[in-house]
């Protein structure tokens, strides 16, 4: 078959790319470097030899059944451009017209190691990627005080779904109002024009450079994770340099940060924070941040938008007891040129800081006492070397809470909360076994691969440590193992789930080796005991309480491709307790104690903030109408927090000078936690009570065989 893929793009459309930048650039950019040029990329014999593997492997052993065919082709192209070009402020309409010759060729291309297009289109964007950042530094040489921010203008803030500007002078007036909009936003936050210039310019050459040195491993990586992306989001390709640091890449835990990232188009994102990690008890990085800028001490910061994964992680990385300092994006920010600066002094995580610990809580109610037990599992580990040195005292998930639930117990308290809140998951059979701490014996979970076969895990310990009232907290945030876990107690009938909807990262993932690189591939899918998967859907909590998290950009369901929810027979299992006759009621009286809580009510106003700026689509670039905005975005946020101050008792903040003067040192502080949620558990504790009050056979289990389930699928 003859060849369909970009003959004339390489040649006529290079040529004419050529003699466009001769005419954008000739004479018009003194301060930048003209000698430089832009070296194509080619694909090697052993990355087409890895596409064929990959191909292979998706198509026959992937969990989703699914074929490369013309539609495919499709969607790899879509993805392929939005993983190169996600704001759509690089290519035009006419680029993409030209790049369309080939989106319905590139499914039988893949499947054979062509990858010439793919590296075509790869080319073409960096050429234009070239273009636009020479066009933004020749607006800086002209000087951002000659902007004009009087007019009635505006941006829209997320492109992610615009369209493709008509041509390179639609372009041109899209990068001079991207521009205006970050000096604007720089300016309201203080920076003088000379700090603003400098530091755009500090970000435009650092893109640029990184752009004339991009690599066939850049292209290759990012067409590979264009078309695994088609089977589901957890599926993807490692280079060798990624494959070689595999566990430093994915969770900086050795002398880091303890961040896990991920590449985000031309950003690094945090998608978590390890348990017990520097940044986790900083406190200020927060899930979906993205890094724009690196410093080490108190040097000048590396600018690394458009930076390699695992070159920002090298960067991150760094001796113990030394500082980083990361510039992020917010992911609550309206827009991307808003930003904040973080310092983190590097550690190691040690495992006794991801650790469970134990709480007790009092709570007075019409003239009784009740004493809750509040354990927090930040995660689910075990020390596997010393578990496999034979080591009788080896630290784990559930021996830990197996020890702090007997100490609760000498306490004398009437009931236990789990908090699984911002719980990631960890190791499988720590779910398993702690579920078993729980129940007398049977099923935990069920897993099943591509061929349908299912494997069940199960206790097989009739011991039962805990055989009380029990109420599990999570947030969404909360996945993986801990969705497991918090699917078989609600499952079993074993005890409560309160909070909001968890993560639904119901799928299990292998790294197999390929003749370059290897592929992480999802081949198993978690399953409840009644069936139902915790893949996409995750666990609906029988009491919801709302959270600050952003669900359209944090969990499953915002994730493309993500496998679906679906279910299989359920396996017999004990229904220790029918919570259908006192559900209504407690979330009555819950829903009547959080309508008076005053903590409640400055939640649900917090949230509303949040929500409002994230349907935020279009910013003022007018800068008397900016600066309203921003003010009152800025006095919200100290009214929000100086309304948490009065209800603890302290003197509200003078200004957002003092908030922010105040944040810093709490960040400072290791030892000091997130107070503003100390009230959700004690409304986990006051729901145990009112279990307590309308039932109290929920205060033992009761004999499995009264309350044993059908095998049926709900």
């Amino acid at each position: 078959m003859k060849r369909p893929f970009l003959p004339s793009l390489s040649r006529k459309a290079g040529a004419t790319l050529a003699l466009t930048l001769s005419l954008l650039v000739s004479g018009a950019y003194a301060k930048v470097d003209e000698s430089a040029r832009y070296e194509p990329v080619a694909p090697t014999i052993d990355q087409a030899r890895a596409n064929i593997l990959i191909a292979r492997q998706l198509q026959f052993t992937h969990f989703r059944n699914l074929g490369i065919s013309d539609d495919l082709s499709g969607d790899v192209f879509d993805a392929y451009l939005n993983y190169l070009d996600s704001q759509r402020v690089y290519l035009t309409q006419q680029d993409i017209d030209t790049l369309s010759r080939v989106k319905r060729h590139l499914g039988s291309a893949l499947k054979t190691g062509q990858l010439q297009p793919g590296f075509d289109i790869y080319n073409l964007v960096q050429q234009r990627v070239i273009e636009r950042l020479k066009f933004a530094l020749h607006l800086l040489d002209d000087g951002i005080n000659e902007m004009d921010f009087s007019q009635d203008d505006q941006i829209l803030v997320d492109r992610s779904e615009a369209n493709w500007e008509a041509d390179s002078a639609a372009l041109d007036d899209l990068w001079v109002r991207r521009i205006k909009n970050a000096v604007l936003a720089q300016r309201l936050n203080g920076s003088d024009d000379d700090a603003i210039e400098e530091n755009l310019r500090r970000r435009y050459e650092g893109q640029l450079k990184r752009a004339y040195q991009a690599r066939s491993e850049d292209a290759f990586q990012a067409y590979m994770n264009a078309f695994t992306g088609m089977w589901d989001p957890h599926t993807s390709y490692f280079s060798p340099r990624t494959s070689e640091n595999f566990n430093i890449n994915m969770s900086l835990s050795l002398e880091g940060i303890g961040a896990v990232l991920q590449s985000d188009n031309e950003y690094t994102k945090v998608v978590r924070l390890v348990p017990g990690g520097p940044a986790s008890k900083q406190g200020q990085l927060q899930p979906a941040d993205r890094i724009v800028s690196v410093a080490q001490g108190e040097d000048k910061a590396v600018n690394v938008i458009g930076w390699r994964l695992d070159e920002v992680v090298d960067l991150i990385r760094g001796p113990r007891n030394s500082t980083v300092s990361l510039e992020v994006i917010p992911a609550n920010a309206a827009d991307e040129t808003i930003t904040r600066t973080i310092a983190i002094k590097r550690d190691e995580v040690k495992l006794e800081e991801q650790s469970a610990s134990k709480e007790v809580i009092q709570l007075d109610r019409n003239g009784q006492t009740y004493r809750i037990g509040v354990i927090d599992i930040p995660t689910f580990y075990a020390d596997f070397q010393a578990m496999q040195a034979g080591d009788p005292n080896y630290k784990s998930t559930t021996r830990d809470v197996r020890k702090l639930i007997s100490e609760l117990k000498a306490d004398g308290v009437d009931g236990l909360v789990m908090d699984l809140r911002n719980n990631g998951g960890g190791a499988l059979h720590e779910a398993n076994d702690l579920v078993g701490l729980f129940i007398d014996k049977g099923p935990t979970v069920q897993i099943r691969n591509a061929n349908n076969d299912v494997q069940v895990l199960e206790d097989g310990d009739p011991s039962v440590v805990y055989d009380g009232p029990l109420v599990v907290l999570v947030n969404r945030m909360s996945a993986s193992a801990s969705e497991i876990f918090a699917g078989a107690i609600q499952d079993y009938g074993r005890g409560l789930v309160v909070g909001s909807q968890t993560f639904g990262k119901g799928t299990v993932q292998a790294v197999r080796p390929l003749n370059h690189g290897q592929l992480k591939i999802t081949q198993s899918k978690f399953y409840r005991v009644s069936g139902g998967s915790t893949q996409h859907k995750g666990v609906i909590p029988d009491i919801e309480i709302p959270s600050r998290i952003d669900k359209a950009r944090i969990g499953e369901d915002a994730l493309d491709h993500a496998l679906p929810w679906d279910q299989i027979e359920a396996v017999p299992h004990a229904r220790y307790f029918d919570f259908t006759n006192v559900i209504d009621e407690l979330r009555q009286r819950h829903g009547e104690r959080f309508n008076s809580s005053p903590e409640f009510k400055l939640l649900q106003e917090e949230i509303a903030f949040l929500n409002q700026q994230r349907k935020t689509d279009f910013v003022s670039l007018n800068l008397d109408k900016r600066k309203a905005h921003h003010n009152q975005i800025e006095q919200t946020r100290l009214s929000i927090a100086n309304a948490r101050r009065e209800l603890r008792g302290e003197e509200p903040f003078a200004d957002l000078e003092a908030l922010e003067d105040w944040q810093n040192q709490q960040a400072a502080d290791l030892d000091s936690g997130d107070e503003e949620m100390d009230f959700i558990i004690r409304e986990g504790g006051h729901i145990m009570a009112d279990m307590l009050e309308l039932d109290q056979r929920m205060a033992s289990i009761l004999a499995p065989s009264r309350y044993t389930a059908k095998a049926e699928a709900p």
